[in-house]
């Protein structure tokens, strides 16, 4: 396939004659949840320009084009410095303003209890307030897209409506609401499932859940974290069936831990951490996770081989499903941006080989 750009857009897509030596063409990955990566951390202080450009060219390595960094449950003052110094980056810097589609706050209105918590700190666990993300969205310039809340509270479904009517992103995440609170949350608004079968307790009941009721309900698109950590092959591949593709997106849920040597350090995210040799992050001493060491490039290849599907299927699940959400990214189409990865891949492989990265038609990657 061969791609004509003009003016930062996709002006044709023509085919080519196949070459084995030739590197597969996709749009720009994109990834919805990234609270660091590399040793990059966006919740340990207030991020810098420094810091997010860092994190973004790092992204760019692994063919990710847009991003939403995450921030989680924090205390209100650390949330409104940290937005807003993602706002300012963002408006000082041409390479943060193509790459970040909006801000995702994962928190602070979670479930308290241990396990759907997962890693979040239950000193800032809070219920939902309209006043405080007022508040978010005047420090962070409006840049609060996405916020992931557990639909348990009493206020969760006017907050919900609220944030919706706004044009904000709500997902449902870190839960064990009953399955009549994931319905209410639907009803109110709510688009998404954050990293689904995760940020959950140990033992469900067999049925219902806030799990069948998140897979049944087609107003629902779900996230998955397919880094061979977070959800085992089998889950993963039923509950795709389950939500069916077009209802999926892969998310990294990267956290700066990952790519980092293995052993044991303090992190914002989860506090003491193991780092596998494997690239699993969990919490010292217990069964949790603390997000995930790995993106996009290598979730790609585990979703092909854990869930049978095919490297176009996969790609679906990075590009255009979470694109919808960002504004239109994630399209290899004329007249869409000219976000574009070659990457080289064989059956078997455990992550894809990026080769070049185009953002707007321009290289991005070295």
């Amino acid at each position: 396939m061969a791609v004509h750009c003009a003016d930062g857009r996709i002006t044709g897509v023509a085919p080519v004659a196949a070459d084995d030596n030739m590197p597969f063409l996709s749009a720009g990955f994109v990834d919805l949840q990234v609270n660091g990566y590399a040793g990059h951390d966006l919740n340990d202080g207030v991020p810098s320009r420094e810091t997010l450009e860092a994190l973004a060219s790092r992204l760019l390595q692994a063919g990710v084009t847009c991003f939403a960094p995450t921030l989680i449950t924090a205390s209100e003052t650390a949330l409104c410095a940290a937005l807003r110094g993602i706002a300012t980056a963002r408006r000082q810097s041409q390479l943060l303003s193509q790459m970040i589609a909006f801000v995702h706050v994962e928190g602070p209105s979670l479930d308290p209890a241990d396990g759907p918590r997962g890693a979040h700190p239950l000193e800032h666990v809070r219920a939902p307030s309209l006043d405080e993300f007022a508040r978010w969205q005047e420090a962070g310039e409006g840049l609060v897209g996405m916020v992931t809340l557990s639909p348990h509270y009493p206020e969760a479904p006017a907050y919900i409506r609220g944030l919706a009517e706004q044009g904000v992103l709500v997902s449902i995440g870190h839960t064990g609401a009953s399955p009549e609170r994931i319905t209410a949350a639907a009803d109110a608004g709510a688009r998404l499932s954050t990293h689904l079968g995760n940020g959950a307790a140990n033992l469900l009941p067999r049925h219902p859940n806030f799990i069948w009721a998140q897979l049944s309900d087609d107003r629902l698109t779900a996230s998955f974290i397919a880094d061979g950590h977070h959800l085992p092959p089998a889950t993963l591949k039923a509950m795709l069936r389950a939500k069916t593709l077009e209802r999926s997106i892969l998310v990294s849920d990267a956290a700066a831990l990952g790519g980092q040597k293995p052993g044991r350090y303090t992190s914002p995210i989860g506090g003491e951490v193991e780092v596998s040799a494997d690239g699993r992050l969990g919490v010292a001493g217990t069964p949790y996770l603390a997000g995930a060491g790995h993106l996009l490039d290598r979730n790609i290849a585990h979703v092909m081989a854990a869930a049978g599907l095919s490297l176009s299927e996969a790609l679906a699940l990075a590009t255009r499903n979470p694109g919808r959400f960002a504004g239109g990214r994630g399209v290899l189409a004329p007249g869409a941006r000219a976000d574009i990865t070659l990457f080289s891949w064989q059956p078997g492989d455990a992550e894809l080989t990026i080769e070049s990265v185009f953002l707007a038609g321009e290289r991005a990657t070295k």
